[in-house]
Order: structure tokens, then C-alpha cells, then sequence
């Protein structure tokens, strides 16, 4: 019987992690086991329950690092483009969110894949990591629509009970205007769609260059949504 490790504790937290990120990569979120982990590690289960006290606190905390890392990555992503040009940050962003889904496809699935049976997200754990993520794409189509170069045709057609949810949302992402919200929630959904779609390998198999689709979608969304 494996003896124990001694692992310094402040690399314990990570470690948990790292470990659990292997487990759902070979076995899916579902299948996450903190006795898993504690033998994987050598270590005793009390080790692990004395941070995570269940499995859903370890998913609640992956989840919040996920978002966390993804945002990131979008903000990131603004860094190199002027604040004037709205195309290019909208393409960085774009290209930026389909980036870190394939590179971290694991993180990707855990927070927009399949639920895991018997877990419920404390909302008040992850929404805050949740919205961040949607932060600099709503900052993108505000600092547009300040411009005047956020096309805004279609913004007397919104439904009324849509427009008392996105005020709602407003109160998270303050804007000018909430069609600025109505924008970004659409293009997200577009842009979601189709890297979720690559994720999950449901594009036909003859289909290989996905990027190209990609990168003609984010064309034909900022045609759609700026005005040049």
C-alpha cells in the first residue's frame, strides 16, 4: 500500500486541481471522485475534504476557475487593439474565445456541456465568474455604440418582455442602451454555437478546415453588427 505523500500546502490546492482537470479529461465531469484523487495523489481522502468538503465544491470551484480563465483570455485578447478599432477587438475576442475552447476543451465542456446529474451550480459562486466572461464582449458593442458605429436598426423591435429581462441584466452590465446587451447575447450565442459544434466533433467528417468557418462567421458578424 502507497505510503501517504507529503505535499507542501500551498501546492496541495493546485495539485487537487490539476488531478481533477486529468479525471474529467479521461473519464468526464461525472465521474469526478475525490477518492479518486486522494489515491491518485497518494494522499489520505481527509487531505482533500479539509478543501473540499464535497465533489460539487470542487466542481463549483473549476467552474469559477474556468470562466476565470476564459476571461482572461478575453481581456486579454483587447490588450494589442486600439480602443477606437471596434472591428479588430471584436475579431481578437472572437478568435481569442475559439482559442482557449480548443486549447482547454475540458474547462469549455464543464461550464457549457452536458449538466452533471445531481449537481446544481451555487449561483451565487459562479455567477460572478460567469458574467465577467461576458464583460469585455459587452464592453466591445458599448464603446460602439457610444461611437455611433453600433448598428441599431433593429433595436425598436424588441419585444417588450425582452427588453425588462435585459434591464435585468443591465443592472450586472450597466449600458447606454440595451440593445447593446441584445448584441452581444446574440453574438455569443452564434459564436458558442459553432465552437461548441467543434468541440463536440458534430461536423462532418469531410469538413476539416472548421478555422475557415469560423473565421467567415466573425467576418459576416461584424459586417452585421458595425457600421465601418
Amino acid at each position: 500500500m502507497a505510503r501517504p505523500k507529503r505535499i507542501d500546502q500551498t501546492d496541495l490546492l493546485n495539485e487537487i486541481k490539476v488531478t481533477a482537470w486529468q479525471q474529467i479529461a479521461e473519464n468526464g465531469a461525472a465521474a469526478l471522485s475525490l477518492r479518486a484523487i486522494a489515491r491518485a495523489l497518494h494522499i489520505t481522502a481527509p487531505a482533500i475534504y479539509n478543501y473540499y468538503p464535497s465533489r460539487d465544491d470542487l466542481v463549483t470551484a473549476l467552474i469559477v476557475d474556468a470562466f476565470t480563465s476564459m476571461s482572461d483570455a478575453q481581456f486579454a485578447a483587447l490588450q494589442a487593439v486600439p480602443a477606437g478599432d471596434h472591428a479588430g477587438r471584436l475579431m481578437a475576442l472572437g478568435l481569442a474565445y475559439r482559442q482557449w475552447a480548443v486549447t482547454y476543451p475540458q474547462r469549455y465542456q464543464l461550464i457549457f456541456g452536458t449538466p452533471i446529474p445531481g449537481y446544481h451550480a451555487p449561483l451565487e459562486s459562479t455567477n460572478p465568474a460567469a458574467s465577467r466572461s461576458l464583460a469585455p464582449l459587452i464592453g466591445c458593442f458599448e464603446a460602439a455604440y457610444e461611437y455611433g458605429k453600433l448598428r441599431t436598426s433593429q433595436a425598436q423591435e424588441l419585444p417588450q418582455s425582452l427588453r425588462r429581462q435585459l434591464d435585468l441584466l443591465g443592472q450586472i452590465h450597466p449600458v447606454r442602451h440595451v440593445f447593446v446587451l441584445y448584441t452581444a447575447l446574440a453574438v455569443w450565442s452564434r459564436v458558442h454555437g459553432l465552437v461548441s459544434l467543434e468541440i463536440g466533433h458534430q461536423f462532418p467528417p469531410c469538413i476539416e478546415d472548421i478555422q475557415a468557418i469560423y473565421q467567415l462567421q466573425l467576418d459576416c458578424l461584424i459586417e452585421e453588427t458595425l457600421i465601418p
